[in-house]
């Protein structure tokens, strides 16, 4: 068995505004496991400063061949050598299932679970993304996703003036019923713990059905308080990243008590790490959603055949799966959105 690396540059079609700052372009690493005939590729895409295993260049690549070079030596994933290094790990269990899905049959690219979805039998629910930008932007947008049938939004917070992204929540009630449009909310830390309280007051006015991350992570024993008074349902996004041990996954669940987890392999874990999450929330009650974070095709597809296997044929909760469409320079893969869901055409 053999493998190579490929550093790629994708660029957005408009820039993606998050609280963190503007992604213009994308770096990412392509990983191709061969064996005789065949070969399998898995997408590596750290976001910097925001994953576990963000860094030098250099430094990226070096540590990914060395787990390569491990991997092919010794035949399996190390998981426990990679647990910090969950974009590194996601990209090569993906390039492992791939690899292996082609070995079963010819016919098996980039089929790495056998689901419903995978054989293009049925489409999985997504929540449609509007991006942070000025009022109108954001109001244009949201009309935009209405429009082509989407029936759950997730609207970023944090960019502009508050009152303005409440008068933009206001408008959008004013036009449609938390019956016909579900309203997800994402402050990506955005708000300091003073004022959050009184901001998750003032949006639970609109029939939200969560936000995501309302105060930086790190701070347990702010968010637990959040999460038990909050009027609103809380999901933690970046609070998971860098926990990477089981016990500590549960501990830190215990303590804060979310109503629901939102799980990116390439930033909590890989497919291993999510799972472990997963369960472990099932066990405490607490619901989760699966969501890209922003890779190319290869890292979607991937991520979106997880959540059909690790959640069942029948996913009713919209998942965070519409980004295929974000690059200029996309890697051809047989995804499609119709309406509101998203489809592996075979």
């Amino acid at each position: 068995m053999t493998y190579e690396i490929e550093e790629r540059l994708l660029h957005f079609k408009q820039p993606a505004g998050t609280s963190r700052g503007v992604y213009l372009t994308r770096k990412i690493w392509l990983i191709y496991l061969t064996d005789g005939d065949k070969t399998g590729v898995g997408e590596c895409a750290p976001l910097p400063d925001l994953s576990c295993d963000a860094m030098a260049d250099d430094v990226y690549k070096a540590k990914l061949l060395a787990f390569c070079e491990a991997y092919c030596a010794q035949g399996e994933i190390d998981i426990e050598a990679m647990r910090d290094y969950p974009s590194m790990l996601f990209g090569l269990e993906t390039a492992v299932l791939d690899l292996h899905a082609q070995h079963l049959s010819p016919h098996s690219s980039h089929l790495l679970f056998d689901t419903p979805f995978s054989r293009g039998e049925v489409g999985i629910p997504i929540n449609g993304l509007v991006w942070m930008g000025s009022y109108d932007e954001m109001l244009q947008r949201m009309e935009e996703k209405l429009s082509k049938g989407f029936r759950c939004v997730k609207l970023k917070i944090g960019a502009i003036d508050f009152d303005k992204e409440l008068d933009l929540v206001k408008r959008i009630r004013e036009r449609f019923s938390f019956h016909e449009v579900e309203l997800r909310l994402d402050a990506n830390g955005g708000f300091t713990y003073d004022e959050a309280l009184y901001k998750l007051e003032l949006l639970s006015q609109y029939n939200i059905h969560s936000i995501e991350q309302p105060i930086k992570q790190g701070q347990w024993a702010f968010m637990s308080e959040l999460c038990r008074e909050s009027p609103l349902p809380i999901a933690l996004d970046e609070e998971l990243i860098g926990v990477n041990d089981p016990e500590m996954k549960r501990h830190m669940l215990e303590i804060i008590k979310p109503r629901y987890i939102i799980l990116k392999p390439s930033l909590h874990g890989g497919m291993k790490g999510c799972s472990e999450w997963i369960d472990i929330a099932r066990d405490l009650g607490i619901g989760s959603w699966i969501t890209s974070a922003l890779e190319s095709n290869i890292g979607l597809n991937a991520i979106a055949q997880y959540a059909s296997n690790v959640y069942g044929n029948h996913i009713t909760m919209p998942q965070g799966l519409g980004t295929g469409q974000l690059f200029t320079d996309n890697i051809p893969m047989p995804l499609e959105i119709r309406g509101d869901k998203l489809w592996l055409c075979r």
